[in-house]
């Protein structure tokens, strides 16, 4: 497969490049940054060296990649992939889109958070989580890639309120991410002396992947699902680790929510069930495309409590995009995404 990526300076982009080395069915054939073109990849990302010496073109040149490409991966901020994925997808390219412009049904909700007029209303976007979402990924021209947070979180409460296992109403989740998250640019809150030995919250109750999780759950449920989304920044590079907490409905035992998620994920190889009294961690996860899931019961609070851990730029994002990828040419979905996590 022929594949280009818009937007390769970024830490998406860099991480696709990193996984799609040892890809054995793939060849890059574009890369692009609108900042540093004519520059070899290698240069900006120097741990890049002996895999890659391609220059960096322009997007500019949207049709030539096109036509030279089997899929493109858009690794663009929110905005800015609508107008490249209408050309793309009129010349027939797949597309598959890191950014929040496709994940969304309804439109017009992406435009209330995200203060972005969508342009590509009739885009025939297919949500690119695989554990929930396989059949339609395998039939699609355009896949809108999830966030991290959102993969973490719905993945943790999917089995329940697709069974209804938990009250739609009093989903808790308290969520931490690694400053990756935030991309490559600079900001005075990215500081290593403002993360370093500091914990803090940011936009409780107004985080642009509250209504995308909302939307999926509320798919999955059949149901409204509301949720209450607080996201933390932790000083740490990379990882997700997301606590959910949810009011269990009446006869929901134990033994239900094991099997729920036994059933929902037994037979998924990027999910880890790590069971009742499995406590996640996201340096387990660290550089690997696996979900680590672990669930608690407090039988006191008629609560369930369940938490997931992956590494937010590769189930969070460039290696879900892989899997999605690999899903869309009829490959083994582990292609390309076997290297078990760092550690330590």
């Amino acid at each position: 497969m022929k594949v280009s990526i818009i937007g390769a300076t970024g830490y998406t982009g860099e991480e696709l490049l990193r996984i799609l080395a040892v890809h054995p069915a793939v060849e890059i054939a574009h890369i692009t940054s609108e900042n540093q073109t004519g520059e070899s990849i290698n240069n900006v990302y120097p741990h890049l060296n002996h895999h890659y010496s391609k220059p960096l073109s322009s997007m500019r040149q949207l049709e030539q990649i096109a036509a030279e490409s089997d899929v493109v991966f858009l690794a663009l901020p929110h905005g800015h992939a609508m107008a490249a994925g209408k050309t793309l997808l009129a010349a027939g390219t797949k597309v598959i889109d890191l950014g929040a412009d496709y994940r969304f049904n309804d439109t017009e909700v992406y435009q209330k958070w995200y203060k972005v007029e969508h342009t590509h209303t009739d885009a025939p976007s297919v949500y690119g989580l695989p554990e929930l979402y396989r059949k339609r990924i395998k039939g699609a021209s355009l896949i809108g890639n999830p966030g991290c947070y959102t993969t973490a979180s719905i993945l943790a409460l999917a089995p329940l309120v697709k069974r209804g296992l938990i009250d739609f109403k009093s989903i808790v989740i308290d969520a931490k991410s690694g400053v990756s998250g935030a991309g490559r640019g600079l900001s005075l809150t990215n500081h290593f002396s403002e993360t370093f030995e500091n914990v803090r919250p940011y936009n409780i109750g107004g985080h642009r992947h509250t209504p995308e999780i909302e939307e999926k759950l509320s798919e999955q449920a059949g149901a409204e699902v509301v949720v209450t989304f607080s996201p933390h920044l932790i000083p740490m590079t990379r990882g997700i680790l997301s606590t959910c907490y949810g009011t269990l409905t009446a006869g929901t035992t134990a033994e239900v929510v094991t099997q729920a998620y036994e059933e929902s994920y037994g037979d998924e190889y990027f999910i880890r069930l790590l069971g009742q009294g499995g406590y996640p961690a996201t340096k387990n996860t660290r550089g690997s495309n696996f979900c680590d899931i672990g669930w608690h019961i407090d039988s006191r609070a008629g609560r369930v409590v369940a938490v997931a851990a992956i590494d937010n730029l590769v189930k969070g994002a460039a290696g879900q995009a892989v899997q999605n990828l690999n899903i869309l040419f009829g490959l083994d979905e582990k292609t390309g995404l076997m290297q078990a996590p760092l550690y330590p």
